[in-house]
């Protein structure tokens, strides 16, 4: 469904991304792990054409370089760290923004377009705020409105990039199980960025550890959260543990001292 080679990206002297290549199925989950500054965002910015990179991008098998925005927005849904969220808005009409590229240039949004809006709010159980300005929602509700929008456009590969970080625990749960039931029911591509390695090895069907903008490592949730693996990217204090129902829970320990 998404696949990428030899992707490269620089910001003035910094490379970002050395050379990295990857493939996500269709109907694959993949999550792309690692400390701050591997490249995980710029990644994700690069396959949504947000910036300038070398190296060959296809989605949905057409060639990235070849599409326009509104053809690219049909295929590729994006939920970014820092969404631009307008304060006077409201959830019903942010949400609809997600319908842009399925509305001619000089049309209107259609009565379908209004439907697949409010189903989608209101399974991110946001009906109740649907006249409500955005700037009177807290963190988490914002975040999940953001998803909302992404999930409103229909488009069968989706990209996330720390789609749960403001959500508290109990939240961030409901949220990607969502995501996860979106997916099947829709056969969505999901690609994202998390860090939070325990939830990405339950809910993600292969991990890509990036590092200094190179992979370090790619396979199942078994053979990338490996303590010797994390410990050597992560820190020392870093530790895999197994839970009675087989789940892998990655923990951080304070290190002895003296």
């Amino acid at each position: 469904m998404i696949s990428f080679t030899e992707l490269t990206v620089r910001y003035g002297d910094t490379l970002a991304l050395d050379g990295v290549s990857g493939a996500v199925a269709d109907g694959e989950w993949l999550g792309v792990i690692g400390p701050n500054g591997a490249g995980k965002t710029t990644l994700l910015n690069a396959l949504a054409r947000l910036l300038a990179f070398q190296g060959a991008i296809t989605i949905c098998g057409k060639p990235a370089g070849r599409l326009s925005r509104r053809e690219l927005a049909r295929l590729i849904a994006y939920v970014p760290q820092r969404p631009v969220l307008p304060p006077d808005m409201t959830v019903s009409d942010y949400v609809l923004l997600g319908r842009t590229a399925h509305i001619t240039y000089l049309g209107v949004e259609s009565a379908a377009d209004r439907k697949i809006c409010a189903d989608t709010i209101d399974r991110l159980d946001l009906s109740s705020m649907a006249d409500r300005r955005l700037r009177a929602m807290s963190g988490g509700e914002l975040q999940r409105l953001v998803l909302a929008r992404a999930l409103a456009q229909e488009a069968p590969v989706l990209l996330l990039d720390e789609p749960t970080s403001a959500l508290d625990l109990g939240r961030r749960m409901e949220a990607l199980e969502l995501i996860d039931e979106l997916r099947r029911e829709r056969g969505l591509t999901v690609l994202s960025a998390i860090h939070d390695l325990t939830l990405a090895g339950q809910f993600a069907d292969r991990l890509m550890l990036l590092t200094n903008g190179r992979i370090a490592a790619s396979g199942p949730a078994s053979t990338v959260l490996a303590d010797s693996l994390l410990a050597r990217h992560f820190g020392p204090g870093i530790q895999v543990l197994t839970t009675d129902a087989g789940d892998l829970a990655v923990i951080s320990r304070r290190m002895p001292r003296g």
